[in-house]
């Protein structure tokens, strides 16, 4: 017992933060930090806009900026204050504030998105921050008790730049000026949600810490006045902590059934005579997903096989809606291969086939008018070949073509082996060094 006893002591004493906290201090700093107005004005504006192009750009290292100049997390430490410490005047001075710095947030990055010329195909950033995890609840929780704890340190440190960019405030209230801008609820409500844990978890994150530091408490004189600011701390206190473990539980169900879904389709990519070739989870009430499916219909056997392994994963039969649009009902029992699998799936896109054939035909017509050089002083048109396939293996037959006049256009057909089409990228790639190898003005590849 003794060497777990001095164990014990040891680090208790490694722990112990009296010596290094000034708790009178920070609820000075904290106090003064609240107010909007001043500096707090034009630095949230500068945070709005710069939160709202890195988003629109989908750029990571802007966004991280205007974590970083984002003013929002003093309002919210300023009300997990008011809390351990029943101080309504600070309650309401802190939501005041609060509340204005989200809606200009909100209407500011409103305003930007109305008028912004850029055009985002894939808004990867703002889809981040429509779908909060359980990982969002962990960082508001423990990022907050960081904040409250740096603040208290008589000594600061560089932890509230690493808070502010682990909390993320300001980029949910962009991406909900976003959705208001283009009317879409999934981005509007999906941010504000993940804004609302953000904010619950790093209040109570204050909360647990001022009353761990020991910060002084707001005593009045009227003792009926003082019950009753006990009740209605009492009643905000749990008007914080149970949509919060509310919010965690639904996180972390949702992960739990999102990671359920993935093993059960990779476990039943292939089944019978059938493929699963795509899926879409939908989170509403009841937590259901959208499995489709091509190559032969399946039978009553293949569908309770896919039940007995859904319920390995938790995993209940009206929460599995298959789409059966690609596939085919057999009327033989030929087995069917890949490529079979796969044709199926095109033949719901025959209008983009054929459209794709008959830009290879235009291109091919156009094509037929050049002159194919094969001289090696004209062209060195084996070294460009074999300079190709060695880049590009998958490549099994390479047709190259010059315009016989000004020789300032060069074009190159390529054949891939089935499956192995080279991607956007690659030909763009290929394009700009055909351009440079032969130089041409113009070099256009085709990939049949």
């Amino acid at each position: 017992m003794p060497p777990i006893r001095n164990l014990w002591r040891r680090f208790t004493g490694l722990v112990d933060l009296r010596d290094y906290i000034d708790v009178d201090a920070a609820a000075v700093n904290i106090r003064d930090n609240i107010a909007f107005r001043g500096p707090n004005i034009v630095i949230l504006f500068c945070a709005v806009v710069t939160a709202s192009v890195g988003l629109n750009v989908n750029s990571i290292p802007v966004i991280i900026g205007a974590m970083l100049i984002s003013p929002l997390m003093s309002p919210i430490i300023g009300f997990g204050l008011a809390l351990g410490t029943n101080d309504p005047d600070l309650l309401k001075h802190s939501l005041k504030h609060l509340a204005i710095m989200v809606g200009i947030s909100v209407l500011s990055a409103t305003l930007y998105f109305l008028v912004s010329p850029l055009d985002m195909v894939h808004p990867t950033e703002l889809l981040a921050r429509t779908n909060p995890t359980i990982y969002d609840v962990l960082i508001a929780l423990f990022g907050g008790l960081a904040g409250i704890l740096e603040i208290s340190r008589k000594e600061k440190g560089t932890v509230m730049s690493g808070v502010a960019i682990a909390t993320a405030l300001m980029p949910p209230l962009c991406t909900a000026g976003y959705g208001l801008a283009t009317l879409n609820p999934t981005f509007l409500f999906g941010a504000l949600y993940l804004f609302f844990i953000n904010f619950t978890f790093i209040a109570l994150a204050a909360y647990l810490g001022t009353k761990y530091l020991g910060y002084k408490m707001v005593v009045s004189k009227d003792v009926l006045k003082q019950t009753r600011r006990k009740w209605m701390f009492a009643f905000l206190l749990i008007a914080i902590i149970v949509p919060s473990v509310i919010s965690a539980i639904s996180v972390v169900r949702e992960n739990n059934f999102t990671r359920s879904v993935n093993a059960f389709i990779m476990e039943n990519k292939n089944f019978a005579r059938s493929y699963i070739y795509d899926y879409r989870i939908v989170n509403d009430s009841i937590a259901t997903v959208d499995v489709y499916i091509a190559g032969e219909e399946p039978d009553s056997a293949a569908y309770n096989s896919l039940y007995l392994s859904a319920a390995q994963y938790g995993l209940q039969p009206e929460q599995l809606h298959f789409h059966l649009d690609a596939a085919y009902q057999a009327h033989t029992q030929a087995a069917l291969d890949e490529n079979e699998l796969v044709r199926d799936i095109f033949r719901t896109h025959e209008e983009q086939l054929l459209d794709r054939d008959n830009e290879i035909t235009r291109l091919r017509n156009m094509v037929d008018s050049l002159t194919i050089h094969t001289q090696k002083e004209q062209m060195p048109v084996a070294d460009i070949e074999a300079e190709i396939r060695a880049q590009y293996p998958q490549i099994t037959d390479i047709v190259l073509a010059q315009s016989a006049e000004d020789k300032q256009q060069f074009v190159a057909i390529l054949t891939t082996a089935k499956r192995k089409d080279l991607k956007a990228d690659d030909l763009q790639r290929l394009q700009a060094w055909l351009q440079v190898r032969t130089g041409a003005s113009e070099a256009i590849v085709i990939q049949r």
